[in-house]
């Protein structure tokens, strides 16, 4: 059985447990033992952090092979329209490559905690939310998806990886959870099977058959 740790990151904290420039990290927050970060979450970015003491859990999480499904809730400065949503889910071309189609839809102003210090916002500028869904996770990647469409990003919020939701859990708060991870079947939990014995010289391998009564 594995430990799985939930954090709610809060904004400007470092996703590691350490920092040479003495900035806020996870030892700040996680006091649970032995439990690493499984994927990593941006400094300026808050939300949904998975820690675990199981290798093979944080592989599961954290492994691009996997393609687990992230969901990010994004304040945009604009308001978002239709044609950058169908560019957000068909793919958008990045320096480092075109992106996988992702799931983007918007989304009214969720109900979170206000975050310090505040976005900045121009004057007269509206912003808008948005509910973005990946199943890859390169550096930055959500700030410069919306940002080639054409939406710069002010706030990010991670709310789901995978199975895992961030439900209510307020700003820099977690809770642990155990998870049934599958055990491989060991050699000697394989079923018995008796040898078969080695034909003496000369003696045929085919099985031997009844002669039938003439």
């Amino acid at each position: 059985m594995a430990t799985l740790v939930l954090l709610n990151k809060p904004f400007q904290v470092m996703c590691q447990f350490t920092d040479d420039q003495q900035r806020s990290t996870l030892a700040d927050y996680v006091e649970v033992a032995n439990v690493y970060p499984a994927g990593r979450l941006d400094y300026d970015s808050e939300g949904l952090v998975l820690l675990t003491d199981d290798g093979k859990l944080q592989h599961r999480i954290a492994a691009p092979a996997n393609k687990m499904k992230k969901t990010y809730w994004v304040q945009v400065e604009g308001r978002i329209t239709d044609e950058a949503l169908a560019r957000l889910c068909q793919g958008v071309q990045l320096k480092d490559g075109p992106t996988r189609p992702a799931q983007a839809q918007r989304l009214e102003e969720p109900d979170v905690w206000p975050r310090t210090p505040p976005i900045r916002q121009r004057a007269n500028q509206p912003t808008s939310w948005l509910e973005l869904t990946l199943s890859e996770g390169r550096n930055r990647q959500v700030r410069r998806m919306t940002a080639a469409v054409g939406f710069p990003t002010l706030r990010l919020i991670r709310v789901r990886i995978g199975e895992w939701h961030l439900d209510n859990l307020p700003p820099g708060e977690s809770k642990t959870i155990n998870v049934h991870m599958p055990v491989t079947p060991s050699k000697s939990a394989q079923p018995h099977r008796r040898p078969q014995r080695k034909p003496h010289s000369g003696q045929s391998t085919l099985p031997n058959r009844r002669r039938r009564s003439p």
